[in-house]
């Protein structure tokens, strides 16, 4: 202990330069050869340093409780307060300019919320794709709800929820592209193709974010397809360009006509069209073509109070769901014509040839 005490006085001294030359030159030797002192010498010039910093900070504190205390602050408020008098002066010399100024702010205000209110897009369609359960309440969901002459129900679900959308082929072995609203909560999916035909489907994939949903084919009745007809468009498409869509409203597949109204979505939404195409629940999952054959988007909702005005998804987004699912779960690469085959038909023999490729989405909870 006493040769702690003695190590550290020796250091004090070292740090406040009272040793003699040949002292300081000696301990300096010391703290070479030997870490263990070296390390005491570092920690206590730092705690010197802290204790001087400290005793600032303390008298710095102390001068500005003495300077405070010197300061007649109940004195010095009456005296910087406006006399009632001074206020009432300066209220009838410029009353008029205040008028005025207030009559300017209240006219601006209520532009600015005319403005706001003009411009606002018209329906209840607030939230599109970030707040699913938001979009139930204020849109109208393109899922429909299946009545008992709908197709035939698997075994085991006669008495569970049935709900009702559209899906498209993205690859050959059975992976489909639907919105993810459509399958949400599911217990069992079946997906039905144009003759019928029924499979037992899950979900491989979601993006809530998007509202996309990529379906796999798991029954083994399903017969592989040929590589689907039409390719995923990657470049946008130009307002007033004529569009259609394939989809399930009802038992049969129906088909929608119009145009490109908007290259956003609702309230400005990039990742959207808007298309002026008279849809019905059941449409929600079905594929947005352009004339050439090219699918551009996914039909995703519609505005509640506006007849014609409907949104999709761009089919960005769709190769970007598809791209996310690994390899070795894809099983097999999605192969788009590079030629696109559809190119130069009329729609009927485009539809025709595509008519196989979309499928009615049964969904049971």
């Amino acid at each position: 202990m006493r040769n702690d005490i003695a190590l550290e006085t020796i250091i004090e001294d070292y740090l406040q330069g009272k040793l003699t030359a040949e002292e300081a030159k000696a301990f300096e030797q010391l703290r070479l050869d030997d870490p263990v002192i070296d390390h005491r010498v570092v920690a206590h010039k730092v705690f010197l340093e802290s204790l001087a910093q400290y005793g600032r900070v303390l008298s710095l504190k102390q001068q500005m409780d003495h300077a405070h205390a010197r300061i007649d602050v109940a004195g010095l408020t009456e005296k910087m307060r406006p006399h009632p008098s001074f206020i009432v002066n300066l209220w009838r010399k410029n009353k008029s300019a205040v008028a005025i100024a207030a009559s300017f702010l209240l006219l601006t205000i209520f532009s600015i919320y005319s403005i706001q209110h003009n411009t606002k897009q018209n329906g209840t369609y607030e939230v599109m794709r970030r707040e699913i359960t938001t979009i139930k309440n204020n849109q109208n969901k393109l899922v429909r709800t299946l009545n008992s002459a709908g197709p035939k129900v698997p075994k085991g679900l006669a008495s569970s929820a049935k709900f009702g959308g559209t899906g498209f082929a993205l690859t050959a072995n059975g992976y489909l592209c639907t919105n993810y609203h459509v399958v949400r909560d599911a217990d069992s999916v079946y997906v039905q193709n144009s003759k019928g035909e029924s499979f037992k489907a899950k979900v491989a994939y979601r993006d809530v974010q998007y509202d996309i949903a990529i379906l796999k084919i798991i029954d083994n009745s399903f017969t592989p397809l040929a590589n689907p007809p039409y390719k995923l468009k990657k470049n946008s498409i130009g307002m007033g360009e004529n569009v259609y869509t394939l989809g399930y409203p009802k038992d049969d597949v129906v088909l929608g006509e119009g145009y490109v109204s908007s290259k956003t979505g609702h309230g400005g939404d990039t990742t959207q069209y808007q298309v002026s195409i008279p849809i019905n629940p059941g449409n929600s999952g079905g594929p947005l073509l352009d004339d050439q054959g090219n699918i551009i988007g996914l039909i995703t909702a519609k505005e509640n109070q506006v007849e014609g005005a409907a949104f999709a998804v761009k089919s960005k987004y769709i190769l970007e769901a598809l791209n996310a699912i690994p390899s070795d779960s894809l099983g097999k690469k999605a192969v788009f014509s590079k030629k696109n085959p559809l190119q130069g038909l009329s729609r009927t023999k485009q539809i025709d040839k595509i008519g196989k490729y979309v499928y009615m989405i049964n969904v049971y909870n």
